[in-house]
């Protein structure tokens, strides 16, 4: 499964990246091979400065080794080795009405002294944040994700968009890092816990593999639409300086709450590919307000309360 895994994420590095320095058409991705000491590395793509991207990053890597004794206690094991591999995106557009996203696709085994697999899991999503809310182009990233769940499973959609919604939150805001999309995690062949559904009880790890790969798939028809039709729109120095408070607030959950930052800094992984997703131009002004009636106002709004798309 491994195997298989790495060629997909590898491939679908190269479709991703290439299209998105077609639609930007000034600035192209630069390539940075790295490799982990303990084991294992990978391949970083980072676009700067371009005319539709401001920066952007698509990177994958293939890391492996003893289990940091921090993580063991977190999935409460011992003396465990592992692997670890995935695609990891995040794309800050220069253009306030064009949303940032941020996507990625994973798989994980731990084994134990004698090599053995002992727990292997997928996990992933993608979720859209806009600084300004058109909702047609919310409701067209959402009925992307949706598509492709539903090419596996109707119960898929609902269930991993209620789990972003409630991952991707900001509790020290009280208000959502964007407006959501998908999040799914610890994806396994067999799982005796009340909380998984049936269906996925009887899916095995192949089924899993096809899902995963199924939503990967869809990014590119998710996102690329909504950055052709608003990267030309005009916009105000006003506009911008919002677009770069938002920003704050992203940055914010990176630092605060995102699992993949922790397991990254706890596995020595590269600080320059786990920290790619902070923007370059930031704000924190203190305590804003948009104001009242404002567009600024609806998307804080919407962001306090999920909201269904399709």
């Amino acid at each position: 499964m491994k195997e298989q895994f790495v060629t997909y994420i590898r491939q679908l590095q190269e479709t991703i990246t290439s299209r998105l320095a077609d639609i930007d058409g000034k600035a192209t991705f630069e390539e940075d091979l790295w490799e982990r000491k303990e084991g294992g590395g990978g391949r970083t793509r980072v676009i700067e400065n371009g005319a539709v991207f401001e920066k952007g990053g698509v990177n994958i890597s293939e890391v492996h080794g003893k289990l940091p004794e921090s993580m063991q206690q977190y999935f409460g094991v011992k003396d465990a080795n592992f692997f670890a591999c995935g695609l990891s995106l995040v794309l800050h557009p220069v253009n306030p009405m064009v949303p940032t996203v941020h996507a990625n696709w994973r798989y994980f085994e731990m084994y134990n002294q004698e090599g053995d697999i002992v727990d292997q899991w997928f996990g992933g999503g993608q979720d859209l944040t806009p600084y300004y809310l058109f909702d047609e182009d919310a409701k067209h990233f959402h009925q992307t994700c949706k598509t492709a769940c539903d090419k596996h499973n109707t119960d898929f959609y609902p269930k991993y968009k209620a789990r972003c919604d409630e991952y991707f939150y900001n509790a020290h805001r009280e208000e959502g890092r964007g407006i959501g999309g998908l999040f799914f995690d610890y994806l396994k062949a067999t799982d005796a816990s009340a909380a998984v559904l049936a269906e996925e009880k009887e899916m095995k790890m192949q089924d899993w593999y096809n899902f995963v790969t199924e939503v990967g798939d869809s990014f590119l028809d998710a996102y690329c639409p909504i950055v052709e039709k608003r990267m030309d729109l005009p916009f105000t120095e006003e506009q911008k300086n919002w677009q770069e408070i938002r920003r704050g607030r992203y940055v914010e959950f990176n630092l605060v709450h995102d699992k993949g930052t922790l397991f990254g800094l706890r596995t020595n992984g590269r600080i320059e590919s786990i920290l790619m997703s902070l923007p370059p131009h930031v704000q924190w002004v203190y305590n804003h307000h948009p104001e009242k009636g404002s567009e600024e106002e609806r998307l804080i709004n919407v962001l306090k309360k999920p909201k269904d798309w399709v």
